[in-house]
């Protein structure tokens, strides 16, 4: 949104911001605040008319009650209310389960390149140039997508390591083509128990609709020649702690089951407990607590309380850490971030936090609010220094890399157990397109 109104106000045009929405990912949309955001827009069109061009930000793997094609609904009532006539530029997030709906509401659809997502501001201000131009007659976006059956796993998806690489390279080359204006990889969601589920590609092209389809079907080629090579590598729990005792130190053990902005409640115990029961100090978790956090506030400060810590929310995510803890500081949980991280967002609320020691040395850092580990301030805004921990819990499966790799040596993905896994097979899906690679051959 920040490249939206950079773009438009450098160009001496009027941006007129209608509405924006946001919330931790969880479970689907309840209808009735659908319905309550779906009018909010309704309504800012209305009262905001007459528009020339609108620019717009959905995630894109948006699920309500009643529209599991969220993003593709809301897309769709835009462009009815708007007319056939008006561009719309559309941005998504690269793990988006596009559907052929959302493509036909808009004129252009471009995706964040990087995940970690570290270019959404230069991805909105290509989509406001596009805009801009399309206004002034100097292009006339035309879009075609491909669907391929093949669902790309989460711990397969770092843009800047192969196979995404090797991918996202073959997609620059088809930029350089006369009359390709953009196009994006949708590496999709698979948490998501939609029809759409799975990875797709989106070209746009200057008033050549066949040459778009031609770009959006080489790209989903490349990927089908190669979808071997995103078949994941899993690391279990205790060979994962195995590694990381060798490895060079800080290292990050990032809990793909536990993935909070994957939709997780962020109190999965499974590392804590393997981390615990060896007696490793020198390590740093997370647990999403509020009844511990109250306790231990309570308690006081430099005192001793036994703690049943995370695993509260359901039985998929592993039993209470039960120990003896000693309480060390209280905070309140708020935290700027000073660089770009995945996301974008420069600021963090993990509500009232208190910071605990065990026996055996490990720290725990107990929230009151969910928080997705895209910024190493969460860490430091508690007076602890992230660089002193020879091993650090985030959870997360890529999102955390760009804020930890500031400091740590070593990450390691693992697969632990929970409700964003990175061993899709352990889920039951009863929505998704078959068949579908890796469930089934394609």
């Amino acid at each position: 949104i920040g490249g939206f109104l950079e773009g438009v106000q450098s160009a001496a045009a009027e941006p007129v911001p209608l509405l924006a929405a946001w919330a931790m990912p969880s479970g689907a949309v309840e209808a009735k605040t659908y319905h309550t955001i779906l009018d909010m827009i309704v309504n800012s069109l209305q009262q905001a008319a007459p528009l020339d061009g609108l620019l717009l930000a959905p995630h894109g793997a948006g699920v309500s009650e009643e529209h599991p094609d969220m993003d593709g609904h809301w897309l769709s009532i835009v462009r009815e209310q708007v007319g056939p006539d008006m561009p719309m530029v559309c941005t998504l997030d690269p793990h988006a389960n596009l559907s052929q709906r959302m493509v036909d509401a808009c004129n252009a659809t471009i995706g964040y390149r990087t995940n970690p997502h570290l270019d959404q501001r230069q991805i909105g201000l290509q989509a406001a140039d596009l805009m801009l131009r399309s206004l002034r007659g100097e292009i006339q976006p035309t879009q075609a997508a491909s669907f391929p059956r093949i669902a790309i796993n989460i711990e397969r998806q770092m843009t800047a390591d192969d196979p995404c690489k090797t991918m996202y390279d073959f997609a620059d080359q088809i930029l350089g083509r006369e009359g390709v204006l953009s196009n994006s990889i949708l590496l999709g969601f698979a948490f998501s128990d939609v029809v759409e589920m799975g990875t797709s590609f989106v070209a746009v092209t200057d008033n050549d609709p066949a040459l778009a389809e031609t770009c959006a079907t080489e790209m989903a080629s490349h990927l089908l020649d190669r979808r071997q090579e995103f078949v994941p590598h899993l690391r279990g729990i205790e060979e994962a702690v195995d590694l990381a005792t060798r490895s060079k130190k800080p290292v990050c053990l990032l809990d793909m089951g536990d993935n909070v902005g994957g939709g997780a409640p962020g109190d999965s115990t499974f590392l804590a407990h393997a981390l615990h029961s060896r007696r490793i100090s020198k390590c740093f978790v997370c647990l999403n607590d509020p009844e511990s956090v109250q306790k231990a506030e309570q308690t006081g400060i430099g005192k001793r309380v036994t703690l049943q810590m995370g695993g509260k929310t359901d039985q998929r995510h592993g039993k209470p850490l039960q120990c003896a803890v000693t309480v060390k500081s209280l905070h309140d949980g708020d935290y700027t971030e000073p660089h770009t991280r995945h996301g974008g967002r420069s600021w963090g609320a993990m509500g009232r936090t208190a910071i605990v020691e065990t026996e055996n040395g490990m720290t725990v850092q107990l929230t009151s609010i969910r928080n997705a580990p895209l910024s190493i301030e969460h860490i430091r805004c508690c007076d602890l220094d992230p660089a002193t921990f020879d091993i650090l819990v985030a959870k997360g499966v890529i999102s955390p890399v760009a804020a930890y790799r500031e400091f740590c040596q070593t990450m390691l993905r693992v697969n632990t157990p929970g409700s964003t896994s990175a061993d899709m097979t352990s889920f039951d899906y009863h929505h998704r397109r078959q068949p579908l690679f890796p469930f089934e051959a394609t």
